[in-house]
């Protein structure tokens, strides 16, 4: 699925396994993001390597790649 910093995820739903699996998806970001929800089109602030809008998208990064919203991912509602 992913090695070390230098792989790729095919969905947001692996980024999500993978952090869950780290132990990291509560972890504090070590910056902030602002991240536009996909499908309420809500910002909300990223607080945590895996965190929810409003409306419920889970969205995840992981630490090597938590440098830019570019790289956040969403799972989908509940996931």
């Amino acid at each position: 699925m992913h090695e070390g910093c230098s792989g790729s995820f095919a969905n947001g739903q692996q980024v999500v396994d993978k952090v869950r699996m780290m132990g990291f998806s509560g972890e504090s970001m070590p910056t902030p993001l602002i991240i536009e929800c996909k499908e309420c089109g809500e910002a909300f602030v990223m607080k945590t390597f895996e965190s929810k809008c409003d409306c419920g998208v889970v969205y995840a990064v992981t630490p090597c790649h938590a440098s830019s919203a570019d790289n956040v991912l969403a799972a989908g509602k509940g996931y």
